[in-house]
């Protein structure tokens, strides 16, 4: 058994015989049910460095969003030198290290698509090098290439009319989350034994192909942990052996995740659940009369600072996707433990203090694992964080805990990985919409006036009969679902073999777990949709080729969003039977299908693509976003619009069921103290019934619109709001997008 001289006064036995993080918190960890009347401000050094910061990050907006970019270094561990927020401001970094070697600079990442990292910096002005173009054109070939090679022409349709949609084929998948506490526990040397004895172990399984690919993936990773030395090393730290204290240990599991944006940009870059962890080394400091509180927010505050830096180059496609300019450093606090205690403890509080300290920020992604056992002080507080801010977001640790036990992190806006134990494969979106009108319509396509799917035949009655399009839907539907499936089976398959992402899988066990992501775009229109057919009379409007475009409805219908049973049963039976059509399909690597009920910001990109519907939405409009109702529907107030979301079951969307709600600050009362109070009480009703995620914004749409018209106030500078499943600021969004978010429901009355 291993004792290192760093681990004096930690307890525990199991995690020192094997790398195992859980136990280590379980053993160690100090409960706090007090309140937030510990807390300190800022130091000195903070508001220089974060002053520094919010001056390039307003000469960022000024350069059209992009300070500066990379163009002739291909990104990795060690391809750029030690970078710092100011040279002259760098010896009051408590956490130092940048992507590259100065700040907000975007690197040049070709390997998961040339065409995509050249394209981004020519969208910016910059020009990109006619080496590297050669080099990933004529000898070294990409994710994207590879993939587009193999995609059969049905794919590439599906793919072109957006029935499939935000495909990471142009970009990387993100979404695996390194257990970076890893780096700070153990070092990186007893890390490389583990993995070695892992490659020697895998000989036993046999030569054949899957054990070939692992020993090659194994061998990466032994490689990445060792630029990692490396890497560090440049700043003078040798991070070969265990942190000895509390700002190694930030420093070392900074030092990971590092690793981690260094090598990829995918859609999601989460840091996880490291707030407990790094509580426990503030705790030991502290004992010991060598740490102050002041100076552990400081560590927490530039830790932070560094997550609100993360960038990546990106293509114009994408950013209409994921308007905002997101990389989801999602980072949790809270949570209960399995054994029933209360897993909230005083470093939970200094994170969500930093959103005072420094202000909002979209990054890291705060996500309160929210449980109605939670310490009543911290209810409140994170309460009154989110009116205050609207820059947190809170996912059902009670119903999460069953499935990912205590130990679990958020990888990417809403979905759940086991920390260190398992990966996601990242699935963006089936439009379930527009398979509704390929339903009605035969598999042609609505808006690009071509077949997509096999010819099933068209309706053609003048009325849509409920029975006949639930019959075809569900033909539709599983033509789309393996589909879906066999396209990400393609991606996944090309990505571990040309973009694999060795320095995370370094930090995650060898033998792991794999979930197989996949998504629901337009969920309430079809619900709506086929509540209108069912209810009320629905009459198709056919241009001259006999193709609906159109759908006159006579008579009322239930809408979902109301707490009405007859449209919220349509909306339960549509996530079962989609994620039931999942399960019969073959997926990578023998991944767990999963799915979810999330559309980021792209429900604008997907109602560019998607016709009329009979819910009464109009060709090309936004789709509401995530499980949200749809614009308008919700006619019973706050409370019987999350009880609808609520009866979504959990269960069978594991990949998260997303709701962004905005309540206007009087209709949770008249004072900071009755809003705070009035909010933690939703949070338990709502989280109570068993739903999964909940974004809160907290005011009105008269600042929205304020803001879209006067960007330039400085009020307005670090303005953030939740959009679905995530945060950014909002004068970053496009103005489709602003338009967008002020069309929604903003609650007047609970």
């Amino acid at each position: 058994m291993r004792n290192y001289v760093q681990w004096e006064g930690f307890e525990g036995r199991r995690w020192k015989e094997k790398i195992d993080l859980r136990d280590f918190i379980q053993n160690n960890y100090t409960i706090y049910d007090g309140d937030e009347s510990f807390l300190a401000g800022t130091t000195e050094a903070t508001d220089k460095l974060w002053g520094k910061l919010q001056e390039l990050q307003k000469e960022e907006r000024a350069k059209n969003g992009v300070l500066d970019m990379d163009t002739d270094v291909v990104a990795s561990l060690t391809s750029h030198g030690p970078g710092y927020i100011s040279p002259e401001l760098k010896d009051l970094e408590q956490v130092v290290g940048l992507q590259t070697d100065k700040p907000l600079k975007r690197a040049f990442m070709p390997y998961g698509g040339i065409k995509m990292a050249e394209q981004s910096c020519k969208m910016y002005g910059y020009e990109p090098s006619e080496k590297l173009h050669e080099i990933f054109t004529k000898y070294h070939k990409t994710h994207n290439e590879a993939v587009f090679d193999i995609y059969t022409d049905e794919m590439k349709k599906a793919r072109h009319c957006k029935i499939l949609t935000g495909l990471p084929d142009t970009y990387g998948r993100g979404r695996i989350v390194g257990d970076y506490r890893r780096v700070a526990l153990y070092g990186i040397d007893r890390l490389i034994e583990g993995k070695e004895k892992d490659f020697e172990q895998s000989a036993r399984y046999g030569m054949r192909r899957g054990t070939f690919q692992l020993r090659e993936e194994i061998a990466e990773q032994i490689k990445a942990l060792k630029g990692m030395k490396e890497m560090a090393a440049a700043y003078g730290f040798d991070i070969s052996e265990p942190a000895k204290n509390a700002r190694e240990a930030a420093q070392w599991l900074y030092f990971g995740y590092l690793a981690a944006i260094k090598t990829q940009n995918g859609a999601a870059m989460s840091v996880g659940r490291v707030s407990t962890f790094l509580d426990i080394y503030i705790e030991r400091d502290m004992a010991k009369k060598i740490l102050t509180e002041k100076e552990a927010q400081e560590i927490i505050d530039h830790l932070t600072m560094k997550c609100r830096m993360v960038k990546f180059a990106r293509i114009e496609s994408y950013n209409q996707l994921f308007s905002g300019d997101p990389v989801w450093a999602t980072l949790e606090v809270a949570g209960m433990g399995i054994d029933g205690r209360s897993m909230v403890t005083k470093n939970d509080y200094r994170f969500l203090h930093t959103l005072e300290n420094m202000g909002p920020a979209p990054e890291p992604n705060l996500t309160v694992l929210y449980s109605e056992h939670l310490p009543e002080q911290f209810k409140k507080y994170v309460s009154y964080i989110s009116v205050k801010t609207s820059s947190i977001q809170y996912e059902n640790d009670d119903v999460m805990r069953p499935i990912w036990g205590d130990d679990y992190s958020i990888c990417c806006c809403v979905s759940a990985t086991e920390t260190g134990k398992e990966l996601q494969f990242f699935g963006a979106r089936a439009n379930l919409a527009k398979c509704l009108l390929y339903a009605i319509n035969g598999g042609f396509d609505e808006m690009k006036k071509m077949q997509v799917s096999p010819e099933y035949g068209k309706i053609t009655s003048e009325v849509l009969d409920y029975d006949e399009v639930m019959k075809k839907y569900d033909t539709m539907m599983t033509w789309l679902a393996h589909l879906y499936v066999e396209t990400l089976n393609m991606i996944h398959y090309m990505h571990d073999k040309y973009y694999y992402e060795s320095a995370e899988m370094a930090l995650i066990d060898t033998d792991v777990r794999r979930t197989f992501a996949t998504g629901i775009a337009g969920f309430s229109h079809v619900v709506d949709s086929l509540s209108a057919i069912k209810y009320a009379k629905v009459k198709p409007i056919r241009d001259e080729d006999g193709v609906a475009v159109d759908f006159e409805v006579e008579g009322d219908f239930p809408k979902y969003g109301n707490d009405d049973e007859r449209a919220d049963e349509i909306a339960v039976w549509l996530l079962d039977t989609f994620m039931d059509k999942l399960r019969t399909c073959h997926t990578y690597r023998d991944s767990e299908a999963t799915t979810s009920i999330l559309t980021i910001t792209s429900n604008v990109v997907y109602g560019k693509a998607t016709g009329s519907l009979p819910d009464g939405r109009k060709a090309g409009a936004p789709l509401a976003p995530g499980a949200n109702p749809s614009y308008g529907a919700e006619q019973n107030g706050l409370l019987a619009s999350l009880n609808s979301v609520a009866k979504l079951p959990y269960e069978e969307a594991l990949d998260g069921i997303s709701n962004t709600q905005t309540i206007n600050p009087d209709a949770l009362g008249h004072s900071d103290e009755e809003r705070t109070e009035n909010l933690a009480n939703v949070l338990d009703g709502y989280f109570r019934q068993g739903a999964h995620h909940l974004n809160v914004n907290v005011f009105g749409k008269e600042k929205l619109i304020d803001a879209m018209e006067h960007p330039e106030k400085e009020e307005y500078a670090n303005f953030t709001i939740r959009v679905s499943g995530y945060a950014v600021k909002f004068i970053d969004l496009t103005k489709e997008q602003q338009l967008d978010v002020i069309a929604r429901t903003c609650h007047d009355h609970m």
